[in-house]
């Protein structure tokens, strides 16, 4: 028979679905310094699965490690349809751990947190309005990858994971480009889910100070004006208070103006290839919490949870609001017509916020001899920093109708698949009038960065042209809930657009030539037929002493102004329609 005492546990958590086995987290059973392993994880996740009807682990494919990655979806009406969540108007809190297994304290404190307010009959009433998604490990492939050693300037734990993933890309830099496995996996979880909020959790590097937690909030300027005011005059005082009171004193992340924190810290400016820049495409609150590396584990573990409590707290509190505020954002966002692409921090905004640092002296190197940074722990001090959070846009486009993508560019029509973006196919071929885009000019980076020599400073001319479209390629209207997305990703001047992670570097390269000694006489031909272009090269000449010295160059020339030059060098093949006209779809 059952004790008086663990029937009334049962009947104020709900009963687990099979007896009561031990619920200690791999953390909790070792000395404060360990964290689980990704099979540790995953088995105190199936564990709990089985025990409380209340929490379902979905399968959602295989990552590049060949391991599957599981969300686990914790809904105490035992509603796992993401569809009927949204129509009961419950908020859902997306929680990402271990995309850098190295910063692994949202790994153990998720655990505790999940069994913690399955347990604690006050904290699960929380549950009522909110459901818990949560991935327990994202990078598989780099938590398999442990060590002790490459986590350099961190004080623990013992082991950790590797920050690369079995294809040594940095999954946070892999958002938009969705190179990995994993990407394309989260793009179906969150799509599916829609979630009210994300946190992605993290450990820092850099300066040295006293407070244990920093955190990173989704850029203000960035999200929707609305979500933007609740957050910065609501969730975050609320969330910084709690912290406070715990006391785990928060601060914004140490994004130092200069080498140490005196001098001021700026706001992250997260682009999309981030966690919270591809979440707040979708006007979804995100944050990244980043604990100190210097701190201990199990202090930076405690605060970890610390911090994913105010949240349930306070997305249970504000759920109506925060649901009705994204409701609005949404919609703002269908019949939104500008968008910014690019931004600049403005360094004349400025705002002072309490700081605990260390202070931060110099002394010679006992390795070279010359003078290095330390900070001094026994000289802690309270002081107010200068903090640098706005942002304006540089770059602003005007979204088109509908983007019309020939089929030919399978790498970006999957990932557009992969994000459940609505598109309609031309069922027979068509000739459309629409404005196309020339590169005219751009950066390369000299060395890959994850896998890419990446554009930047994309500069671009407008032609407005008929185009011959084919049937089978995509037309993408403009008027649904991923339209931001398809503007930072489709306009190739976005920081992270997909020209600029080089899936239409194609189009860069000419690919029909002339042989000069033949085309000296059809070019003089052409001179003669068009004074105007003549004049244009004699004054190209006198402007520019190495054209004038360089036959092949004004060959070249007049080349580039005759129909034999192909019009598709240096197109950007996506184009823009800009009417809404009847389309054979």
């Amino acid at each position: 028979m059952l004790t008086t005492l663990l029937l009334a546990a049962l009947l104020s958590t709900g009963a687990p679905a099979q007896g009561n086995p031990d619920l200690k987290t791999p953390y909790e059973k070792g000395n404060g310094n360990q964290t689980a392993t990704y099979d540790e994880a995953i088995e105190w996740y199936r564990t709990l699965d089985k025990v409380y009807d209340e929490v379902k682990m979905v399968p959602y494919g295989y990552t590049d490690s060949g391991r599957l990655l599981h969300l686990v979806v914790v809904s105490t009406d035992k509603d796992f349809d993401p569809a009927s969540v949204r129509q009961k108007n419950k908020r859902v809190l997306l929680i990402q751990n271990g995309i850098h297994p190295g910063e692994p304290e949202g790994i153990d404190a998720t655990m505790m947190l999940v069994r913690d307010y399955l347990q604690d009959k006050k904290k699960r009433k929380q549950l009522d309005n909110v459901v818990l998604a949560i991935i327990p490990v994202y990078n598989i492939g780099g938590s398999l990858n442990r060590n002790s050693h490459t986590r350099t300037n961190q004080n623990g734990p013992e082991e950790y994971g590797f920050r690369g993933n079995a294809r040594n890309l940095d999954l946070n830099r892999d958002y938009i480009k969705t190179d990995s496995r994993n990407a394309a996996l989260f793009h179906l979880i969150f799509r599916d889910w829609d979630p009210d909020v994300f946190m992605d959790n993290h450990t820092s590097n850099g300066a040295d100070y006293q407070h244990v937690m920093t955190l990173i909030a989704t850029q203000h300027n960035k999200l929707n004006p609305t979500l933007a005011a609740y957050l910065k005059q609501k969730m975050l005082p609320t969330l910084y208070d709690g912290m406070q009171k715990d006391k785990f004193p928060m601060v914004p992340y140490m994004n130092t103006v200069g080498e140490t924190p005196e001098k001021g810290i700026e706001g992250f400016m997260e682009s999309p290839r981030y966690a919270t820049g591809y979440t707040a495409l979708y006007n979804t609150i995100g944050f990244v919490p980043e604990t100190h590396m210097l701190k201990p584990f199990k202090q930076r573990v405690q605060a970890t949870y610390k911090l994913m409590e105010h949240m349930v707290e306070t997305v249970h509190r504000d759920a109506e609001e925060i649901g009705n505020l994204r409701a609005k954002a949404k919609q703002e966002t269908l019949t939104q017509q500008n968008f910014a692409l690019n931004w600049k921090l403005d360094t004349t905004k400025v705002d002072k916020i309490p700081f605990l640092g260390y202070a931060a002296k110099y002394k010679p190197s006992d390795v070279s001899g010359l003078e290095r940074l330390y900070y001094d722990r026994k000289a802690p001090y309270s002081t107010k920093i200068n903090y640098y959070d706005e942002f304006k846009p540089i770059t602003t486009v005007q979204k088109p109708v509908a983007y019309i993508i020939p089929f030919a560019w399978r790498e970006v029509i999957d990932r557009l698949k992969t994000n459940k973006v609505e598109m309609k196919q031309l069922k027979r071929d068509t000739t459309l009038q629409v404005e196309t885009y020339y590169i005219t000019d751009y950066k390369t980076s000299p060395r890959a960065y994850e896998g890419h020599y990446i554009h930047s400073d994309v500069k671009v001319e407008k032609r407005t042209m008929q185009r011959q479209f084919l049937q089978g390629d995509y037309v993408v209207y403009l008027n649904q809930a991923a339209n931001r997305f398809l503007v930072e990703t489709l306009e190739p001047q976005a920081i992270d657009s997909y020209f600029a992670w080089n899936f239409f570097d194609s189009i860069l390269m000419q690919k029909e030539y002339f042989s000069s000694y033949v085309f000296e006489d059809l070019a003089a031909e052409y001179l003669k037929k068009d004074p105007e272009l003549r004049k244009r090269l004699e004054e190209r000449k006198k402007q520019d002493p190495d054209f004038a010295k360089s036959a092949r160059a004004q060959l070249d020339f007049v080349y580039r102004n005759t129909p034999h030059y192909e019009f598709t060098h240096n197109m950007y093949p996506v184009g823009r329609l800009l009417q809404n006209i009847k389309l054979p779809l």
